[in-house]
């Protein structure tokens, strides 16, 4: 019997921040980057929090500091800021997804991450939650495990269709009750490939998309969660 699937967008729809912005917050922290890096991204950090910019300017001119400083850094830094971070917050999550990949677990489910945070720290944290595959962020190494700043097939990873589309060339599973849950535009392509898209705090944007769509819109707000 073929097992269904279930994909789950990471940033901001399990975890209520972002892998990667905590990360080179912990690079920062930890002195292994400057502390002025933070001003590459610190313009687009206020506008966000003062409801003057957009969330996405913000974690693109994280995700730009990120790549822009890890090359040369040896992967060991890396991993070890990673499993702090987590060790800290891995439980800072949402209480809908959380319980949701529960419940699909119990239902023996096939549950996968894709993320465009780092795969080192996404599967750190995935690892709390019973995640069956993760796909995240590969960046090259080196011959002395530094980083070189390029990433692994980053065409795949950039549109999450494609990583749908490779689970599900598997004939051990099944698109009949295939789930997938995102919060913005970025996740739009994985929801249209499942039979149950979830749109869980999503923004503007993919909120008009569902609407049109006619997709499930779920909010969770403080300890109430409600459908739209």
């Amino acid at each position: 019997m073929q097992q269904k699937v279930a994909f789950f967008d990471i940033d901001g729809t399990v975890f209520r921040s972002s892998l990667l912005v905590e990360l080179v917050e912990g690079l920062i922290t930890a002195e292994h980057l400057s502390s002025s890096a933070r001003d590459d991204f610190y313009k687009e950090y206020l506008a966000w929090r003062n409801r003057e910019g957009t969330y996405e300017a913000y974690i693109n001119a994280t995700v730009k500091v990120f790549v822009n400083n890890i090359k040369g850094m040896h992967y060991g830094v890396l991993a070890d800021v990673g499993r702090e971070v987590v060790a800290v917050q891995s439980k800072q999550v949402y209480r809908y997804t959380r319980d949701l990949i529960e419940k699909l677990k119990k239902q023996n489910y096939y549950v996968v991450a894709i993320s465009q945070s780092p795969k080192t720290i996404l599967d750190d944290f995935c690892a709390n939650y019973g995640f069956d595959k993760v796909y995240g962020r590969v960046y090259e190494l080196g011959p002395t495990d530094k980083f070189t700043g390029k990433i692994i097939d980053e065409e795949i990873i950039a549109n999450k269709a494609n990583v749908v589309a490779r689970v599900l060339e598997s004939d051990k599973f099944t698109i009949d009750n295939s789930v997938a849950v995102g919060d913005t535009e970025g996740d739009i392509s994985m929801l249209d490939k499942v039979a149950m898209p979830i749109c869980f705090n999503p923004n503007n944007t993919l909120y008009q998309h569902a609407k049109r769509m006619g997709w499930k819109v779920v909010v969770e707000r403080k300890d109430v969660i409600y459908e739209m």
